[in-house]
């Protein structure tokens, strides 16, 4: 079954460029469940720029589908991740400098490290999902240290502008996915991915979930987050089966 994961960080977004206390991202996530969002993504950074300590513990405590918490791997972090246990944590790469997460994590450099980082998660019962680059180097890291499952960053078929560009990282996206099947982990994707370009994601065989942020906070501007998600749902409703 293919589950729809809604990253609401960019309400955190708006709501830190005046530091106040609207809009709520606790809201925003009662009203992605209202619209059939199977999960709540957010990403606690170290700089704190949009996702606050207080999201995530109060999301911990409402949310009724599953609590996806992406994360770097600084110590800081990983205590509140071991304190807060959300049902899921996404390994991510991480810049202050940087706008948004701009490619997959390098596991493989430093496998032991990682290793030790999943160990930590999985014993507080966290299931533990790595950012990845189509790259069969990543995804054998990612099985050998224990992932349960792999999100491919679908970041260059979102940027592909021709049609060639966009079957060529698509395909790449599908041979990582057999990849990441045949070592037993779920197989997920994410960013940039929008209303006009993810079924060819979800299509991929054994697509189980598909993380979204910026598009449907985008379109929530227009109809409302509750009507947002349930288009996108809508939308993937042929590969929910």
């Amino acid at each position: 079954m293919l589950e729809l994961g809604v990253n609401i960080d960019h309400v955190a977004t708006v709501r830190q460029a005046r530091k106040t206390v609207e809009p709520d991202p606790v809201w925003a996530a009662a009203q992605a469940e209202l619209g059939g969002a199977d999960g709540i993504t957010v990403h606690l950074r170290e700089d704190r720029r949009h996702i606050q300590d207080r999201d995530l513990f109060i999301l911990k405590e409402t949310v009724r589908a599953k609590l996806n918490m992406e994360m770097a791997c600084s110590e800081e972090v990983i205590g509140i991740a071991c304190r807060t246990k959300p049902d899921q944590t996404t390994l991510v790469p991480e810049k202050r400098e940087e706008v948004t997460t701009e490619g997959g994590l390098d596991i493989a450099s430093n496998p032991d490290r990682y290793r030790e980082v999943v160990r930590r998660l999985q014993d507080q019962g966290i299931a533990v999902s790595m950012f990845l680059d189509p790259e069969l180097r990543q995804i054998e890291t990612a099985s050998q240290i224990g992932a349960n499952a792999v999100e491919l960053h679908t970041g260059a078929y979102s940027l592909a502008i021709s049609p060639r560009d966009r079957e060529k990282e698509l395909n790449a996206l599908i041979e990582a996915g057999k990849i990441i099947t045949e070592f037993g982990m779920r197989l997920h994707a994410g960013h940039g991915l929008t209303y006009h370009n993810v079924q060819p994601v979800a299509a991929i065989a054994n697509m189980q979930e598909l993380n979204i942020g910026h598009s449907i906070i985008a379109r929530a501007l227009m109809v409302g987050l509750k009507d947002a998600v349930a288009e996108m749902k809508m939308i993937l409703k042929d590969f929910a089966q």
